[in-house]
């Protein structure tokens, strides 16, 4: 029974993900934990997350297991506390950049790091099973404390200090996990902050929790009128970040690309890891410095182990997930936001680096499928890639297609019923004409299965 994605459990709740899935996969969790074993439970802003983290702890602690609640944290604090508080395994109820009515679980190792999809298959055999471990003793509940402090000096001991004053920064949980505890922990750092969308509400009234140029056109607004130096944006529990200046949104691949240049040169090492969703700017922000971009599947688990197996400055999804292995195989948006800001003296650096790169067209889309139907959809991709002409076929994750001057990606996501479509090339009008193909192939076979 195949439960996990490319990010955990992730559906619609009261559909997909059901109070009684969400406390048998922890009791499926407890089965395989030893019988000792300390879990640190935390949420996003969902209201859906007080009731699944109920089931969550029911699930658990009848499996004798002790859990201590946290509350509503950013999964990279979360992923931090697992390691550093010493718990076995840390369980984050959230949908990421999902709309409200998603939820889902992440699961964390006590080294920070994500469940393997090893490790998700034995959760899913135990539930399939439903050969459950009744605990001699039902787990006790804790309240965690000190949370924010203990990741504040954290944050201390690892960034460099006297290159945050004077930067007057826009800060946009969009009502999500990070809202008041990034204000705080900036503010803490001497940043002056300005917040918006910072009140804690899992309904996202601010903005879409998916933080992404048409869902941000209110926070550049903003920042323009607040007279800021840059808005930093997070999605629903914070463990992705993007950029945007007085001059707009500053892109994906442009971000992520930047902020590995950074991470690279400070470190020293000659790789990064990433993936198949991965446009090419990325390889020319480092390609000076003697490093080699290293891609591999979707899903920030996936660029977690890559990361660490090649030994990389830093792992990066272009939707805004940074891995900085040097404090932790996880992603840390919030570490990451502070990387880019202590490095940099004025944030007008970031567009004069990205100008003297030559110019690529990134573009997206999607096409509906329901998740029944992907496996077959895809296939039906792959049998027909004579159609788009293509010399190269890349079947690690999705079917990726070079054709030398740009490439395009199809692959089905695993955090929502949709097929996705990726083009990139040095021409707008080749870019376009790429998604077009993409998208019109793939909703032809979505139909033609559905007949």
């Amino acid at each position: 029974m195949k439960l996990f994605g490319t990010s955990g459990i992730r559906g619609i709740v009261g559909q997909d993900l059901t109070v009684d899935l969400c406390r048998e996969v922890a009791h499926s969790l407890g089965t395989l934990l030893p019988s000792k074993a300390k879990v640190c439970l935390a949420t996003d802003t969902r209201p859906s997350g007080q009731v699944l983290k109920k089931a969550i702890f029911a699930g658990l602690r009848s499996s004798g297991i002790d859990v201590t609640d946290l509350g509503i944290v950013p999964t990279p604090m979360l992923a931090f506390l697992t390691k550093e508080w010493s718990f076995d395994t840390g369980v984050m109820v959230t949908a990421s950049h999902n709309p409200p009515q998603f939820n889902g679980i992440k699961l964390f190792n006590n080294d920070s790091v994500g469940y393997s999809q090893e490790q998700e298959r034995e959760i899913e055999r135990v539930y399939a099973e439903k050969r459950f471990r009744q605990g001699s003793r039902e787990g006790m509940l804790h309240q965690g404390q000190g949370m924010k402090e203990t990741y504040l000096r954290f944050l201390k001991s690892n960034l460099p200090g006297g290159r945050f004053n004077g930067k007057r920064v826009v800060v946009d949980p969009g009502n999500g996990a990070a809202s008041r505890i990034v204000t705080e922990l900036f503010s803490e750092l001497g940043i002056e902050v300005v917040p918006l969308n910072d009140v804690p509400d899992g309904l996202f009234p601010g903005r879409n929790p998916e933080p992404k140029e048409d869902t941000l056109q209110g926070t550049i607004e903003f920042l323009r009128e607040a007279r800021a130096d840059l808005a930093i944006c997070f999605d629903g529990d914070a463990d992705r970040v993007v950029f945007c200046d007085r001059e707009g949104f500053l892109g994906f691949n442009e971000s992520i690309a930047f902020v590995s240049r950074l991470v690279a040169e400070e470190s020293g090492k000659k790789s990064v890891a990433t993936t198949v969703e991965t446009g090419s700017l990325l390889d020319l922000a480092v390609e000076d410095l003697g490093v080699k971009v290293v891609r591999g599947k979707v899903g920030d688990v996936h660029v977690a182990y890559l990361a660490r197996e090649i030994d990389a400055a830093i792992g990066v999804e272009q939707v805004g997930v940074y891995i900085i292995p040097r404090i932790g195989c996880y992603p840390d948006s919030i570490f990451a936001a502070l990387t880019l800001l202590s490095r940099v003296a004025e944030v007008g650096e970031i567009r004069t680096f990205l100008g003297k790169l030559p110019r690529l067209f990134f573009d997206k889309g999607k096409v509906p499928c329901p998740n029944k139907l992907k496996d077959q959809v895809m296939k039906m991709v792959e049998d027909n890639v004579s159609l788009f002409g293509v010399a190269d076929v890349n079947a690690l994750d999705g079917i990726r297609l070079e054709f030398g001057d740009s490439w395009m990606l199809i692959r089905a996501s695993g955090t929502e019923p949709v097929i996705r479509v990726l083009a990139e090339s040095s021409s707008a009008s080749r870019t376009r004409e790429l998604l077009d193909s993409g998208v019109g192939r793939v909703q032809h076979l979505v139909a033609e299965v559905q007949r």
